[in-house]
């Protein structure tokens, strides 16, 4: 007896995950709108990026210090505009990754212009599991987190400087008066 088969039954090929290997987790793509970042590795991210701006403004300025376009104020705009399109096209692309790691849309990262909102994309955590952007993220390392406890770390210390350093250069004026004023 011959077997019939449904011309309308569904294929029955197994069929290759799209990320490599069928793992659990998507590789992180760098320089890419899509995929998943969790949040220790966009602040890892973020300030490492920052760094990497503040280097490159601060060997550009002192180039064009020691060449003397520093004089120019259009030649200061331009290297300014030159490092700060790459830092936001990146920040840009990996606040998007954030976003699909919260299940969002990459278009809610415009939410992050209002003050204080952009707060929700460092404390929301991302969803469990696979969601509509594809696997998680995955695991973080070592500097992954060392780099995600700068961030606080460095705001901290700003804010301390920001309250210490006013009140230190009032107390030499105060200090300078008092040695003045002995005879």
């Amino acid at each position: 007896m011959t077997e019939m088969t449904n011309p309308y039954a569904a294929p029955r090929a197994a069929v290759a995950d799209v990320y490599d290997g069928g793992s659990d987790f998507q590789p992180v793509k760098l320089w890419s709108a899509k995929g998943r970042i969790g949040r220790a590795r966009f602040m890892a991210y973020t300030i490492f990026s920052y760094f990497v701006f503040f280097i490159a403004a601060s060997v550009l300025g002192l180039i064009a210090g020691i060449t003397g376009l520093a004089r120019s104020e259009g030649a200061i705009m331009a290297v300014t505009l030159v490092l700060a399109i790459p830092y936001l096209v990146f920040y840009v692309l990996t606040g998007i990754q954030r976003s699909h790691d919260m299940d969002w849309s990459g278009w809610m990262l415009f939410l992050a212009l209002i003050p204080l909102v952009a707060l929700i994309w460092v404390f929301k955590s991302g969803t469990k599991g696979r969601n509509r952007f594809g696997a998680p993220p995955p695991p973080n390392g070592l500097g992954v987190l060392i780099g995600a406890w700068l961030l606080p770390v460095i705001g901290a210390l700003g804010i301390l400087a920001a309250v210490a350093l006013p009140a230190y250069q009032q107390y030499t004026v105060k200090a300078k008066a008092a040695q003045a004023v002995k005879p």
